[in-house]
């Protein structure tokens, strides 16, 4: 489930423009080279309809969730959104599912964020016995299922089931009970310590990066735009953590102390640019393609790239500059 799709990027959906209008754009992607698109869930549009509209648009196109959380739909809901996502676009769908963060589940969505992890692992159990067609009457460690069963053909093709991670734990869980994991905020570099902890716990999974681009050679714009993106993520204390594990904690200590102190604008100066060159994917289209291509090289076998309009650039010509050579 990996070689075969190594190198591929990917774009990630919706597109810049109306949900009414994502036609034209998704037939580009497919044009271009691109061969998947992933969709993601925070507080713009759900997971799970842009790719609805991809697959009637560019039905060549590969499709995943990166991500879905685990906390915020029901079990069986959840169950029913896959499967109807599976039967849309049948072999060419995989689902993405992660904990999430404290902001997403608990202040926005108002659901305590207790045991992400066993939440994660349960919902991920249960998704695998309820895509069968199998009645499920269970009781995980994190919730309780009694009598679902789904009210559809199942999937005719098991779907990917990946899993969002960032530090030790998850990496395990997705190599041993997912089919692969779904990682986002960290260098090319990193990659190598990641991937290694995926395949320690099962051979041939897939390694789904998000990938944060921006094809402006204005080092200074970028640079500066892409602190305020950064230091959203960051100082999520997930995220922090992660960061902290990854060896980081010199470079960032005195980020995080300003910013804990509530003095943004200096924590943002505080940041290191090494920062953003290792996180954020910049330059000319051809270095950005080059710097991609390192994360590939080290263990990924998606790129999603999620554009990053920083300086004003034009996403749509950046999509064009930024499709496999």
């Amino acid at each position: 489930m990996g070689s075969e799709r190594t190198g591929h990027y990917a774009m990630t959906i919706p597109l810049p423009a109306a949900l009414s209008d994502q036609g034209p754009g998704l037939r580009d992607l497919v044009d271009l080279g691109y061969k998947e698109a992933w969709s993601s869930e925070a507080n713009g549009a759900d997971a799970f309809l842009p790719l609805a509209l991809a697959a009637v648009h560019a039905p060549e196109l590969r499709l995943g969730t990166a991500i879905v959380p685990a906390f915020t739909r029901g079990p069986a809901l959840l169950a029913q959104s896959v499967a109807t996502m599976a039967s849309i676009a049948p072999g060419r769908f995989a689902f993405g599912v992660g904990s999430s963060s404290n902001v997403i589940v608990e202040h926005w969505n108002g659901i305590p964020f207790t045991d992400p992890y066993k939440k994660t692992r349960d919902v991920v159990r249960f998704l695998k016995q309820a895509l069968t067609g199998e009645k499920v009457s269970v009781d995980y460690e994190t919730m309780k299922v009694k009598g679902f069963r789904l009210g559809m053909e199942p999937p005719r093709e098991d779907v990917p089931i990946l899993i969002a991670a960032l530090r030790e734990g998850m990496l395990r869980l997705a190599g041993r009970e997912g089919d692969g994991a779904i990682i986002n905020w960290l260098s090319a570099e990193d990659v190598k310590t990641v991937a290694g902890i995926v395949h320690n716990e099962g051979s041939n999974k897939e390694i789904v990066a998000r990938i944060f681009v921006c094809p402006n050679p204005d080092t200074e714009t970028v640079r500066r735009d892409a602190k305020r993106a950064i230091a959203s993520y960051l100082n999520v204390p997930v995220y922090r953590a992660f960061h902290e594990w990854l060896g980081r904690t010199e470079q960032l200590q005195e980020h995080w102390d300003l910013w804990d102190q509530g003095n943004r604008a200096d924590s943002l100066e505080a940041m290191p640019d090494s920062i953003v060159d290792e996180l954020v994917v910049h330059g000319t289209p051809e270095e950005c393609r080059d710097h991609i291509d390192r994360y590939l090289e080290n263990g990924v076998t998606t790129a999603a790239l999620m554009l990053m309009p920083f300086g004003g650039i034009d996403p749509f010509q950046a999509i064009r500059d930024l499709a496999p050579r």
